[in-house]
């Protein structure tokens, strides 16, 4: 019987793809950078991770040198500005999984490695929804020496929540997260997002495309 039920990232909770996305597309602009990642380019990008070695890798096919990190600093500004900005509404079946942990009085974790500033963002453009009281563990980049895919925050995570980890189960929306979860030896249920549902996700405890807590059965 499962004690916890961990969101492991920002995508397993809420669609940014496109918003992402744009927000690259806007950073290019601002730097003089005559580059829009369309959906298709934007999808194989994707099977790497970090913004700014995917920015630098970029520019070394066009034989450009970019500062990676500057560059994703200001996709990361516009990004944060626009979830300040608008509201989005949480992904199919999160809510009903939310009411279910509560209910059912399973604690919830937000294991995600991501910054502070962007969870905070995205808790924001989710307020009229999901609170942060809702959950019993909120995880950050700041905890960890090593973000995902290494399994560290989840790691963290566990010892937070006092659970061991055949306890809980973990649900993430990419593959790179999902061996975060397997390398922490946790079960993990896969939710692929928008550019990530033509990924296998092997390892998986179960494939979905929406989440209800006929899930946890």
């Amino acid at each position: 019987m499962i004690k916890a039920i961990l969101f492991g990232s920002i995508g397993t909770i809420v669609e940014t793809s496109d918003i992402q996305r744009n927000s690259f597309n806007d950073a290019f602009k601002l730097t003089g950078l005559n580059w829009n990642w369309g959906e298709l380019e934007y999808k194989k990008l994707l099977k790497k991770s970090g913004g700014a070695t995917r920015i630098k890798e970029f520019g070394d096919k066009m034989n450009i040198v970019v500062d990676g990190k500057k560059i994703r600093d200001l996709k990361t500004k516009i990004f944060n500005e626009y979830m300040n900005k608008n509201k989005l509404k949480p992904r199919d079946g999160v809510l009903e999984v939310i009411n279910y942990a509560k209910k059912n009085k399973k604690k919830l974790g937000f294991v995600s490695s991501t910054s502070i500033n962007n969870i905070n963002c995205i808790f924001n453009s989710l307020r009229d929804f999901i609170n942060k009281k809702d959950f019993d563990f909120i995880g950050n980049n700041e905890l960890v020496l090593r973000e995902k895919p290494y399994p560290d925050i989840y790691n963290y995570g566990l010892k937070y929540l006092n659970i061991m980890p055949d306890e809980c189960i973990a649900i993430e929306d990419t593959e790179e997260s999902l061996n975060s979860a397997i390398a922490a030896n946790i079960k993990c249920i896969a939710f692929p997002g928008k550019y990530h549902t033509d990924n296998k996700f092997n390892g998986c405890h179960k494939l979905v495309n929406k989440l209800s807590n006929k899930i946890f059965n």
